[in-house]
């Protein structure tokens, strides 16, 4: 009996061991856009600044969901800015297995006003950080519209995670 990616990602222990049963490598962290930066420690808490759908190469995907950018697109590039967020935490931990728990999210998508599934869209980040951390994974949420984001960028997500000791 085949077994699903994320099956498979369940089955082995560390997040890293997840994200290679996923199929997935880390890109380098992105760098900020402006005046600010990637994350800040506090105690046993990390805030990670919005992050983007940025490709490996530079490349981000743009658009308005709801007419340019479709709602499985969205949650594609959902995803992908869930794996930079999880480039973000690795590098500034060192160690994605230093994750307590992944606390919130907040993910804004840049849609039409007319569009209602904002949380569809979000799910992306939302399933993949399921998949990498397991149980610890699992977040309160916030998924809004708005009517721009940066660069015309489709969705944008900022995250709090509780670290161990």
């Amino acid at each position: 009996m085949d077994t699903s990616p994320a099956e498979a990602a369940a089955a082995v222990q560390t997040p890293y061991e997840r994200l290679a049963a996923l199929g997935i490598t880390l890109p380098s962290a992105p760098p900020p856009i402006a005046n600010f930066i990637t994350h800040v420690r506090e105690g046993n808490i990390l805030y990670l600044s919005g992050q983007g759908p940025r490709e490996a190469d530079g490349h981000l995907h743009a658009g308005k969901v709801g007419s340019e950018v479709s709602t499985e697109e969205a949650y594609q590039h959902a995803r992908l800015t869930g794996i930079n967020l999880l480039a973000v935490m690795h590098d500034a931990l060192g160690d994605l297995s230093r994750v307590k728990r992944v606390v919130k999210l907040l993910g804004m998508v840049n849609a039409v006003p007319h569009f209602e599934n904002h949380p569809s869209v979000i799910n992306g980040c939302s399933d993949l950080l399921i998949e990498v951390f397991g149980e610890a994974g699992q977040h309160a949420r916030s998924a809004v519209g708005f009517g721009s984001l940066p660069g015309n960028i489709t969705v944008e997500i900022e995250a709090i995670v509780s670290l161990n000791d």
